[in-house]
């Protein structure tokens, strides 16, 4: 029987599938669904002595890999920015690039004084390629903006450089878990030091977690710290902002901060 779908219905069937979350068949063979019960043939049984620990630990894994010790390396090698992007495109332990459309790097200026490492690339970043371009993107814009900067500038010091603390769009927008951002906590590392910015902004929690180990950004805004060898200011995600607009307030003195901290250090 021909199928019923156009090569664009199955095209879209298989997008809708993938904004759901699906990232695998449930089998490698089809199943015929209108054979007799007595008829299909039964799954093989694996007795339990068969299955070993070692297997259901790290099944994708050699014995003895470690993922971050992986990540570590290949972010030690990349010698500039295309070369780190290179790394991150070729490294095969993080999952979640399965079910992502593209590899989303950064954009802006990598000469830049002012680097902002977001948490995830969400749905729209995930389709253009490109970091903060939805609408709590189109926010950051707007704020970054109110202090004289923007990330299509060509002078180092009113440009802005963005990243995020991972690539690849997670299932659902869900937020990272500690493996996943233990694995791209080297790549962005390196990332920082390729682009050596004369500040670093967190924007939100799990930016947070992968530069200074710890969550809370209620608590953490504001105030100065240090990741990455660099000042680091942790600041409220714009995507926060928009569903908590009386946030704008706090927003808006941390980025008075930034400005006067650049101004102190003359960028």
């Amino acid at each position: 029987m021909e199928s019923m779908l156009s090569p664009h219905d199955a095209l879209a069937s298989l997008i809708w599938q993938i904004e759901l979350g699906a990232t695998e068949a449930i089998g490698d063979a089809p199943i015929n669904r209108y054979e007799l019960p007595e008829k299909v043939a039964k799954p093989a049984v694996v007795p339990k002595t068969e299955v070993k620990p070692a297997a259901l630990t790290a099944p994708s894994l050699g014995a003895g890999v470690d993922p971050v010790e992986v990540a570590r390396a290949a972010a030690a090698a990349a010698m500039d920015l295309e070369g780190l992007r290179a790394a991150l495109g070729a490294y095969p332990h993080c999952d979640l690039r399965r079910g992502a459309r593209n590899l989303v790097f950064g954009d802006g200026n990598p000469a830049a004084r002012v680097m902002i490492i977001g948490e995830a690339p969400g749905r729209d970043e995930d389709q253009q390629g490109k970091p903060f371009v939805g609408r709590a993107g189109q926010l950051l814009d707007r704020m970054v903006q109110a202090i004289g900067l923007s990330r299509g500038a060509q002078a180092p010091q009113d440009a802005v450089y963005i990243t995020n603390v991972l690539p690849w769009r997670p299932p659902q927008n869900r937020d990272p878990n500690a493996e996943e951002i233990a694995m791209m906590r080297p790549f962005v590392a390196r990332h920082v030091g390729l682009v050596n910015p004369a500040v670093i902004v967190l924007m939100g929690n799990i930016s947070c977690e992968a530069g200074l180990g710890q969550r809370g950004i209620t608590r953490l805004r504001g105030q100065w710290a240090e990741a990455y060898g660099k000042p680091a200011l942790p600041m409220f995600h714009p995507a926060y902002l928009l569903r908590n607009p009386a946030a704008k307030r706090e927003a808006w003195a941390d980025l008075l901060a930034l400005k006067a901290r650049l101004r102190e250090a003359g960028a």
